[in-house]
């Protein structure tokens, strides 16, 4: 059983517990595709984001769980405690305060093919 809950914090809205049951291994990601802007998919950059101000980024997982709409989902989330972290496929580094970043509790995906894996 996966439990998130990311309580109020810079890098994303707070999420209440979710529970979610796994049905396989995770697996660490460095990539995603999202289709928000655009219908054809673009990828970023993610990572997993913490209160440490000396050491903020830590994993982000995508790991297979039941859904009951489609039957599989797949959930990325953080191995910190506050979200997932989110940038276009560039060199800069990872900031609170760029406008080009963004964090997000965490997110149900339906294919692994829109995530890159180490």
């Amino acid at each position: 059983m996966i439990l998130e809950e990311i309580e109020e914090n810079p890098n994303c809205r707070p999420a209440d517990m979710m529970r979610f049951r796994e049905i396989g291994p995770a697996k660490e990601v460095v990539q995603v595709r999202l289709y928000d802007h655009d219908p054809n998919g673009r990828w970023y950059q993610v990572t997993g984001w913490t209160d440490r101000e000396e050491a903020p980024t830590a994993g982000a997982f995508i790991q297979p769980v039941e859904d009951s709409g489609s039957g599989v989902a797949y959930l990325l989330h953080s191995a910190g405690n506050c979200g997932l972290r989110f940038k276009p496929d560039s060199e800069s580094p990872w900031s609170l305060t760029d406008p080009a970043q963004w964090g997000e509790p965490f997110l149900l995906l339906g294919d692994l093919q829109d995530v890159v894996t180490t």
